[in-house]
């Protein structure tokens, strides 16, 4: 992936997006996820120095299989896109504004994050401990907000314990890559006008980032 191509970077940080919200909804409604996607979207989270976009999401777009393929689907209008997925998604862009708005906030979660880096290094990027270390930040950050995201499902597999910390877990996930979006120049009215530019950028970084 050609790291001068800005709109690869674009797509691929959207991506991190669509893919936190789609992961979301698998697991809302069918209490499991797909390994490598959720291994993907949470090491995203503490991956806070990258060198470089791909790096973000483990150098390779094949962790980001199921976002890209989601955004995809919203892009060409397919008829099974998922309404659940694309308001997720929406609304995480929503509140991933809402916190670039607010530096106390990001000063915050930035010195906590390097606390739950240290306790990664001591389980692993998935470790039930983990997750809930990112799930409470997230109750204590941007939970915080008056907008909440309802995330509809299955109420049996919402319920269990571990699940609701993987939901807040992926929704920071899906923050973090929009926050990223952002700092690559993504703007929400970009997606209106420009569809055809996007899926050609996920198409670009496909190609040059499976390696």
């Amino acid at each position: 992936m050609s790291l001068s191509n800005r709109e690869q970077e674009q797509a691929v940080a959207l991506a991190g997006v669509f893919q936190a919200a789609a992961l979301v909804h698998q697991l809302a409604n069918k209490g499991m996820v797909s390994q490598d996607s959720f291994e993907t979207s949470i090491g995203s989270i503490l991956n806070t120095d990258p060198e470089s976009t791909l790096a973000v999401y483990g150098d390779n777009t094949y962790g980001l299989n199921l976002g890209m393929r989601t955004l995809r689907s919203f892009m060409n209008k397919e008829s099974d896109a998922n309404t659940h997925v694309l308001r997720y998604a929406m609304s995480i862009l929503y509140l991933e504004k809402r916190l670039r708005k607010n530096p106390d906030m990001l000063n915050a979660i930035g010195q906590r994050l390097d606390q739950i880096k240290m306790q990664s290094n001591h389980f692993s990027t998935t470790h039930e401990n983990v997750i809930a270390s990112i799930a409470s930040l997230y109750q204590d950050t941007i939970s915080t907000f008056s907008f909440r995201i309802q995330v509809q499902g299955e109420p049996d597999i919402l319920r269990r314990p571990g699940n609701a910390d993987k939901v807040r877990a992926l929704l920071f996930a899906g923050i973090r890559s929009g926050i990223l979006w952002h700092q690559l120049g993504g703007r929400r009215w970009k997606l209106l006008f420009g569809r055809k530019k996007v899926i050609r950028a996920l198409d670009d970084a496909t190609r040059s980032g499976m390696h």
